[in-house]
């Protein structure tokens, strides 16, 4: 077994401070359960912030990276490969779209879709026409491009100027949309969830306001399903929900189980935005990572997830809600939708607190925003395993009900 404090010490004498991580290292998982190096089992309902789809070590992706591995691990987008040609095939079947580029995280799917987006107007004669409009509370990721798109001040602070042209309106606030957006606006980008923002489904009406909006004045409707993707929301993306098809659209996370893959997805009438030379990546769309993509792809299917993840999240949310009234002076609700459920704490509540204690009781969630508490279980996830979650959370409720008299 692995000397966890020596790890620990290795870890702070070598690691950037950039996470506030607790002093256990993980070692090994099974299903929805982790272990760390002092053999302590952890029920997993965050996923790797909505990752591990099919949960830790499951067989399909094991085989098929296993196979993948001793075939052919890596050439570079210099050639074709095989595994990358038919991930983006079943891609597009799914969603709508019609091309593919494969990156390596959320991140760089944004920021394809980002630099697509301007460059689509350029080719039209319109430099000018290069503004994006995003939403406050947003979450978009941490480069330079989807910092500045991320609609949370925090993220930007002490990194200098923000990319110009980018700017922010309410979440949900279809006319004040309508209000920014402008002959200057090249496109809008929008979570159906927001995830980082506090687990908060778009009202309705709201995507399609949008899709109305962006058709009615020739901006591109960029929708980033990075977090809500891959069936989490009961369907293979959220949008599908609204019968929304937009212009360019970015997954990650969820998409290989676990291996780092990222894509964004763009309609045929953009596509020739960019060409040779303009966007390019060196692990992008690599072997390995595709075919763990392909093996999440079939293992939904097979075990029927995305359906079950519609189930599951419907009996998982009304449990939720119930903490409200149970205990009105800790929790003011519940929302979500499929398995992305966030339980809103009042303003009182520390939610790191209730992290704390859940961790100690051996379950692992994640904090969303200043007072949710967000879950996103794998999609395997049963409904034993929810109910064991569930009861944890009830304790320390309980014991913070308690306390507070």
């Amino acid at each position: 077994m692995a000397d966890t404090n020596a790890l620990l010490a290795l870890a702070g004498r070598h690691l950037l401070k950039t996470y506030k991580q607790p002093p256990l290292v993980m070692a090994r998982g099974e299903g929805c359960r982790l272990y760390d190096t002092e053999g302590k089992s952890y029920l997993d309902l965050y996923a790797g912030i909505a990752v591990c789809v099919l949960g830790h070590a499951h067989p399909a992706l094991v085989k098929a990276l296993t196979e993948q591995a001793a075939r052919l691990g890596h050439i570079a987008n210099l050639y074709y490969n095989d595994r990358q040609i038919e991930l983006a095939a079943q891609l597009c079947a799914r969603t709508g779209m019609d091309r593919v580029f494969l990156t390596n995280s959320g991140t760089e799917a944004n920021e394809g879709a980002l630099k697509l987006s301007r460059r689509w107007f350029f080719t039209q004669g319109e430099p000018e026409r290069m503004d994006i409009v995003a939403t406050w509370s947003s979450f978009h990721g941490r480069s330079m491009g989807a910092m500045a798109m991320t609609g949370t001040p925090k993220y930007w602070e002490g990194f200098g100027p923000r990319l110009q042209g980018v700017s922010q309106v309410k979440y949900g606030d279809l006319e004040a949309m309508r209000r920014r957006v402008n002959d200057r606006t090249a496109a809008i980008i929008v979570e159906p969830v927001q995830g980082e923002g506090g687990v908060l489904p778009a009202p309705a009406g709201y995507l399609q306001g949008l899709r109305d909006l962006c058709d009615a004045t020739g901006t591109l409707l960029i929708i980033d399903e990075i977090q809500t993707g891959v069936g989490r929301s009961g369907m293979y993306l959220a949008v599908q929900h609204d019968g929304i098809v937009p212009d360019v659209l970015t997954l990650a996370k969820g998409l290989a189980g676990g291996v780092p893959i990222g894509a964004f997805l763009v309609r045929e009438k953009y596509a020739d935005a960019l060409v040779p030379g303009t966007h390019g990546s060196t692990f992008g769309g690599n072997p390995l990572a595709c075919a763990a993509g392909l093996a999440v792809l079939e293992t939904l299917d097979r075990e029927g997830l995305i359906e079950g993840a519609a189930a599951k999240g419907t009996y998982f949310l009304s449990k939720l809600e119930a903490f409200a009234v149970k205990y009105p002076a800790l929790v003011k609700g519940a929302r979500g939708r499929g398995l992305l459920c966030g339980l809103v704490l009042t303003d009182h509540v520390e939610a790191r607190e209730v992290l704390g204690a859940l961790r100690d009781r051996g379950v692992l969630i994640a904090q969303a925003g200043d007072h949710v508490l967000r879950f996103a279980p794998p999609l395997i996830v049963t409904e034993a395993e929810l109910d064991e979650g569930l009861a944890a959370l009830d304790g320390v409720l309980a014991d913070l009900a308690s306390r507070a008299g």
